[in-house]
């Protein structure tokens, strides 16, 4: 199932996704909200291929907080060029920068050389309805103590 989700080359994780016709608008490109949702599937399948087992981690985390969630804080995109239908596309995500209760990702959304949507995404880690910092055992597993 492993090429489901991508794969890590160099410390980025790469994912191809097909552009469908209903990921277009009425004009035949893709449809801006839906490279969010290719992007989401990008940080999923990233988390995913590091060894985090998504229900494991929500249990491990329960016990050591009550409950926990990641959610997208802030998000800055640049849409460079479109794509269309029948375009495989390749979603790269890495980690930039991980501070307590925060990680910077960057995103790029490619066809071939040509990049055509790039993101900076912060996701924080909340916990009892708040801010908390990361538990060691998530930081561990997404290598964020190697991150400067």
């Amino acid at each position: 199932m492993s090429h489901l989700d991508g794969e890590i080359r160099d410390g980025r994780h790469h994912m191809q996704v097909r552009v469908y016709y209903e990921d277009t608008d009425f004009s035949g490109i893709v449809y801006h909200a839906n490279y969010l949702r290719y992007m989401e599937r990008g940080r999923t399948n990233h988390l995913r291929l590091m060894g985090a087992q998504q229900q494991a981690l929500f249990e491990q985390a329960e016990t050591e907080g009550a409950g926990f969630a990641f959610v997208v804080r802030s998000m800055h995109l640049d849409f460079l060029k479109p794509a269309r239908m029948d375009d495989v596309l390749d979603i790269v995500t890495w980690p930039v920068a991980v501070k307590g209760a925060s990680i910077m990702l960057a995103q790029e959304v490619r066809r071939g050389e040509d990049v055509l949507v790039k993101a900076e995404v912060r996701v924080a880690f909340i916990s009892g309805g708040r801010a908390q910092p990361i538990p060691k055992s998530i930081r561990t597993l997404m290598k964020a103590d190697l991150i400067s």
